[in-house]
């Protein structure tokens, strides 16, 4: 049996990405963010910096998408801040990805960010990372049936 490796030009992926979201421009002009052509660009070139650093891959823009759709109605993500947010979400959704060891779905984890980001952090990036994230990955690592149990109750 041969072994074949499919290799698909990383120009063609980003291509993807870039239209994708482009297209969520539509969804997120309500909320008074819009994403210039550069700032896609900045977005696409960070989620590969993320990709490589973090081992991980990713065919199109589905999970940058996914961030934006999720959180363009946050309250703490504005214009001036949008690009640096969007940035930071998508390297916290694969840091994390990665330390909650694919326990997680892609969808919870950008749902519980999300909760966890506009209520209890509101909109403070550390404070997700480092108190309710990194015991949520914690308690999944250590087995804690109740990963989501953030208040140190452990079992």
């Amino acid at each position: 049996m041969k072994n074949y490796i499919v290799s698909i030009p990383n120009s063609i992926i980003n291509s993807q990405a870039f239209i994708q979201i482009q297209q969520i421009n539509e969804e997120t002009l309500e909320y008074g963010l819009k994403l210039l052509e550069k700032d896609i660009k900045t977005i696409i070139e960070t989620r590969d910096e993320i990709l490589v650093s973090s081992g991980r891959v990713e065919f199109g823009g589905g999970i940058i998408t996914k961030i934006i759709s999720n959180f363009c109605d946050s309250p703490y993500i504005l214009q001036d801040n949008y690009v640096e947010t969007i940035n930071d979400l998508i390297e916290t959704f694969y840091y994390y990805k990665n330390e909650t060891m694919e326990e997680i779905s892609d969808d919870e984890l950008i749902e519980l960010m999300k909760e966890y980001f506009d209520n209890r952090c509101q909109g403070d990036l550390e404070l997700l990372r480092y108190k309710y994230l990194d015991k949520i990955a914690h308690n999944i690592k250590y087995g804690v049936s109740d990963y989501l149990n953030v208040n140190g109750d452990e079992e």
